[in-house]
């Protein structure tokens, strides 16, 4: 049942339609030879009663007046004749069952018990074309006037009757398997034509490599057919997933630029107010540039503010490098994302609380690109879910091979479609967090998990890195 289940629909049905032709032609065989049965039963009947009734009334008086020559003679012309090439031996009985006569002699003796021919014997109305006996033997009464007055036993040669019947079966089985062939044959390539648009469908599905493509309208059914209907519908089906695929792309862009519109304020803010007292020193070594201890103070406050600066805009260029995708996971990474997230928690005056606890190398090596972006788009939303005066912290450590970053928050809990984009792949809708859809992604893409929880006020996002963690779906 099992090889059987693993056919192929289109050799499946014409292998269960021979199997009924099978059925139906053994059935049907059968009858044919219970008819062919019965005709030459009654042909068999109808010849032995004619020579059962001829030879009564030739020998009824013979038998009466026990003329044995003229028994013997008429049997004799009586086996000449045609239909007594097929009687291959007759013996004539009196009434006391003492034969008489008999076309072979040697084998029944004159005066011989007619009994002992009888056990094998069967009547008239029993003779049946049967089994594999070549010879029938038929007992009857001689009946002359209306009276018995003597036994007839008589043997019918039947074995044309029998090759006969062979013959037939074996026409009956060479034909129903030449039939049964054909029409076999000529149901598998019909089937092949018939599942050719659900084959090709079949390929168009497992050959998509990561995107769908539409049937090419050459390679649809003609009219209005089923299997036309179910192209068409895969084809709607594809454009729908292209239309939604373009409209996530042009969501999570958007998402980006406002994040990144939100980042750019922070920094801006973050670059005015040490231009503002850069240029105050400036002012004040233009001012005092006799008293060289002023100088050196102004001068040491110049350093300090371009060093602040270039190391606000070493980091902004580090999050948006390109080769930072294949660089690995590191400490100065997270220092980096501390640097980029400041400027927000001042602009809120937030209480951010920070722990990272990570090996000198990394023994895992996760990259650091998609990290990056995962965790300051996590920060990003945890600061606008905590407000002014909130808190917000972070804590990622490696535990074995695992890499554990969790971000929480003081905030009023992540709405329901803030939940479905970061935990499902629920078609986006505008609204709902600052490229949360896109962690979703990021996350899946290096094989990790995300996790929510909220207690006690506070909402915790826990991401998980590690070989043994599954691609599988994020819960909550």
């Amino acid at each position: 049942m099992q090889t059987l289940g693993r056919l192929p629909l289109s050799l499946k049905l014409p292998l269960l339609a021979a199997a009924m032709m099978v059925l139906v032609g053994a059935v049907a065989s059968q009858q044919v030879l219970r008819a062919l049965a019965r005709v030459q039963d009654a042909r068999v009947q109808e010849l032995a009663q004619m020579h059962v009734e001829g030879l009564s009334v030739a020998l009824g008086p013979l038998v009466l007046r026990r003329d044995i020559w003229e028994i013997y003679d008429t049997l004799d012309r009586a086996s000449q004749g045609g239909e007594g090439r097929r009687m291959v031996l007759t013996a004539v009985a009196d009434d006391t069952g003492r034969v008489l006569a008999a076309t072979d002699p040697r084998r029944v003796p004159m005066d011989s018990a007619i009994a002992d021919l009888g056990p094998r014997a069967t009547a008239l109305e029993n003779l049946s074309v049967s089994g594999a006996r070549p010879v029938l033997r038929l007992l009857a009464p001689l009946v002359y006037q209306g009276r018995t007055v003597g036994q007839i036993v008589t043997e019918l040669d039947v074995s044309d009757l029998l090759t006969e019947r062979r013959q037939a079966l074996l026409l009956l089985i060479l034909g129903n398997a030449v039939a049964i062939g054909v029409l076999a044959l000529a149901g598998y390539f019909a089937m092949r034509k018939m599942l050719y648009p659900v084959t090709m469908l079949a390929r168009h599905m497992t050959e998509t490599k990561g995107e769908p493509h539409p049937i090419p309208n050459t390679e649809i059914p003609q009219g209005d057919g089923e299997l036309a209907q179910l192209a068409r519908t895969y084809n709607l089906m594809v454009g729908a997933v292209a239309a939604k695929a373009e409209a996530e792309r042009r969501l999570a862009e958007r998402e980006r630029f406002v994040a990144l519109g939100r980042l750019s304020s922070s920094l801006a803010h973050e670059i005015n107010n040490p231009l503002g007292g850069l240029l105050n020193a400036t002012d004040t070594i233009r001012n005092f540039s006799d008293r060289p201890d002023v100088v050196r103070q102004s001068a040491a406050l110049l350093d300090r503010g371009l060093r602040h600066l270039r190391d606000v805009t070493r980091v902004t260029l580090d999050q948006n490098r390109m080769d930072r995708q294949h660089q690995s996971l590191c400490l100065e990474d997270f220092e980096d994302l501390k640097l980029l997230i400041q400027p927000e928690v001042s602009r809120l005056a937030q209480d951010m609380s920070w722990s990272v606890h990570l090996p000198p190398e990394n023994p895992v090596g996760f990259a650091a690109g998609p990290i990056r972006q995962i965790v300051l788009n996590l920060l990003l939303n945890a600061c606008a879910a905590a407000g002014p005066g909130g808190k917000i912290a972070l804590h990622a450590g490696a535990e074995g091979r695992r890499l554990v970053i969790a971000i929480t928050d003081t905030g009023a809990g992540m709405p329901l479609a803030a939940l479905g984009r970061l935990l499902t792949d629920a078609p986006q809708t505008p609204g709902g967090g600052v490229g949360l859809r896109l962690v979703r992604d990021l996350t899946l893409g290096l094989a990790g998990t995300i996790t929510h929880d909220r207690a006690d006020g506070v909402t915790h996002i826990t991401v998980t890195f590690g070989p043994e963690q599954g691609a599988s779906d994020a819960d909550g």
